[in-house]
């Protein structure tokens, strides 16, 4: 799906009053559109969560993604440091 419209889709939801967070493997998108709540991450298109088969690294990206959803000052991209990774 495209960064562009899981953005709308997530400001339409939020309007609801249902919390979304996306990743962003595009953040020049994101930045344009302002999702209510983004992760932007650095991985290639069809890899939103790094290698495969890496837990430790998939079980962090998810915990950044959940800490997004308690936050209320929206929008917010935020990204997560996998330096090192």
């Amino acid at each position: 799906m495209c960064h562009q419209t899981v953005g709308l889709v997530g400001a339409e939801l939020e309007r609801r009053g249902i919390v979304t967070v996306s990743v962003s493997l595009l953040p020049e998108i994101s930045r344009k559109v302002r999702p209510p709540r983004a992760l932007e991450l650095p991985y290639s298109l069809g890899y939103p969560l790094g290698r495969p088969n890496d837990p430790p690294l998939q079980r962090r990206i998810l915990r950044a993604l959940l800490a997004l959803a308690r936050r209320d000052d929206v929008p917010v991209i935020e990204a997560l440091d996998v330096t090192g990774e």
